[in-house]
């Protein structure tokens, strides 16, 4: 079984290597890193909200919504964990670059044949191109958190997410009421080209030790999943991982499904739900972090879960629309404590086992529950309402209270800042 490992020599040289380098350079990356993700997360969130309004302008059914918002979560299965892998052979300029070429011509010729069928076949199909560019981004990114420090590292967070969730729904409703879903659709394209073009300032400056570069065999990926059986802290922020990312991608795709058909909200005004709630989750990257120092990470976790339940319950009550703007807030609070605790937890993982290897495993983690999320509330929401599904998920939040009471009550030092990735464009 091939491992990979970093000798303590190798990061030590590795850090004063990039600590040495010069002003320019540093600069030169956080000026290409901070336009690379604003036109990541923009494209990615104009192409979020216009799948779904597609797909609701196709009128297709829950059961077809579902699969359509799954789908998105198909390629990444399968593709997260060796990409991981090939980030040490290939670069990750290149494997950025090339997805963002193929997820490009694919948003491109989405529109072309108006049915659900074609667009869920599209949908997978960009699936396998995205974590070609966020692992990308993500393994960068945490090698220049030597050089940057956790500080910066929770703005770049907030650069991706403002264009994310706070510009691209509101940039998508606008295009689609001016342009219509082609001339949307070959906007979204557009915004891949423009980030093959910024590539370069951003993740030129990796560097990759080939002696501990692990390989793309079925060991290597085999030893991965591995970690989940030895690392019980690590199994339980996956389990924590996973259903965050199935209530994320459900609220994500179907808030604005419910919003038009059963509360007869315009698209634009049901987009303002994911903006309000963009706004509030960017808020609490920012503001919330510093929180773990004072209540360690299981009353960080617990709170957390206790206000996302709320959420989730309120977001359940029929017939009353302020309940949708209440719960969007409450639930993106709660879910953006949940990203923050969760990252650290991941963070403290990757110092353990390997950035790389644990990267690849959270890339995975994510999307699958994403992937369940999605399709068994399709499913369930063909059966019994697409509504109603908020109150088991409210239940299972309460219990994950009590799934991390065991949790050592650790409290940092120091104030812990956000220095996530942008692992969301895994949700498209």
């Amino acid at each position: 079984m091939v491992c990979f490992t970093q000798s303590s020599g190798w990061e030590s040289g590795m850090r004063e290597l990039l600590l040495a380098r010069p002003f320019s350079e540093k600069f030169k990356f956080i000026l290409g890193f901070v336009l690379l993700t604003s036109f990541a997360g923009l494209g990615i969130g104009i192409a979020r909200l216009a799948t779904t309004l597609y797909a609701v302008d196709l009128h297709a059914s829950e059961f077809q919504l579902g699969v359509i918002a799954s789908a998105q979560s198909v390629g990444i299965l399968f593709m997260s964990l060796p990409v991981g892998i090939l980030i040490h052979k290939y670069h990750p300029m290149r494997l950025f670059m090339l997805g963002s070429l193929l997820g490009g011509v694919i948003y491109a010729v989405t529109p072309l044949v108006r049915s659900a069928e074609f667009l869920i076949f599209c949908t997978v199909l960009v699936s396998f191109c995205m974590p070609l560019r966020f692992i990308s981004l993500n393994s960068v990114f945490m090698q220049q958190l030597e050089v940057l420090g956790n500080a910066r590292a929770g703005w770049f967070r907030g650069v991706h997410m403002m264009g994310f969730f706070l510009l691209g729904p509101v940039a998508a409703a606008y295009l689609i009421d001016a342009l219509h879903y082609v001339g949307t659709f070959l906007v979204v394209a557009a915004s891949f080209l423009i980030t093959i073009l910024l590539a370069p300032l951003a993740l030129s400056s990796f560097k990759s030790d080939d002696r501990h570069a692990p390989k793309l065999e079925w060991q290597e990926i085999k030893s991965q999943l591995l970690l989940l059986k030895e690392d019980l802290v690590l199994r339980r922020t996956s389990v924590i991982e996973f259903l965050n990312h199935a209530v994320m991608a459900f609220f994500g795709f179907f808030i604005v499904v419910i919003a038009i058909q059963s509360f007869g909200f315009s698209a634009t005004v049901a987009a303002s739900l994911l903006t309000l709630h963009g706004a509030v989750f960017v808020a609490t990257l920012f503001t919330t972090g510093a929180l773990i120092s004072y209540l360690g990470h299981k009353r960080f976790y617990q709170v957390s879960f206790g206000i996302s339940a709320v959420a989730l319950f309120v977001l359940a009550i029929p017939q009353w629309s302020l309940g949708l703007w209440i719960g969007a807030v409450c639930l993106a609070a709660g879910l953006g404590m949940l990203h923050i605790v969760n990252f650290t937890m991941y963070a403290q993982a990757g110092k353990k086992h390997g950035t790389g290897r644990v990267s690849g495993l959270t890339a995975l983690v994510g999307p699958a529950g994403g992937f369940f999320g999605s399709f068994l509330g399709g499913w369930l929401g063909h059966l019994f309402g697409l509504q109603i599904l908020f109150l088991p998920m409210g239940l299972v939040f309460l219990w994950l209270i009590w799934f991390v009471y065991d949790l050592p009550s650790i409290v940092e030092k120091q104030a812990v800042e956000l220095n996530v990735l942008p692992e969301l464009e895994s949700e498209i």
